[in-house]
């Protein structure tokens, strides 16, 4: 069986490019376009993985996070943001609001490979 993870980024060639690179691997993946649509399927499904970007039209990544974690079933689903921002003071906020991890875009396959496979299994 393999392990289902939700990718939320308004970017289609990013959600393409990253799906590619999970399916590859034999990840399941599942799309979302907004931080909105992402916090639907999060709640409609329990996913090994989520990897958001924060910025999005109608609700960004960290509030997209805030909103997941606070819904009890969020627990033990690792979340990684995956953006072009690299603030520090973002990045605290995102783990403050229950992120595991982030990484800078433009991405190596590789090592978002190694990421979801030490986090996802």
């Amino acid at each position: 069986m393999s392990k289902e993870i939700l990718i939320v980024d308004d970017s289609p060639s990013v959600r393409r490019m990253v799906s590619m690179t999970l399916q590859q691997a034999g990840y399941a993946v599942t799309e979302a376009v907004d931080g909105a649509k992402g916090l639907e399927a999060a709640k409609a499904h329990r996913y090994a993985m989520v990897i958001t970007d924060q910025n999005m039209p109608n609700m960004t990544g960290l509030e997209f996070i805030q909103a997941y974690r606070a819904d009890p079933s969020s627990s033990g689903v690792p979340i990684i943001f995956l953006s072009t921002e690299s603030e520090g003071g973002l990045k605290e906020a995102a783990r403050a609001a229950g992120a595991l991890g982030w990484m800078v875009k433009p991405f190596e396959q590789e090592q978002l490979l190694a990421v979801v496979k030490k986090v996802a299994g």
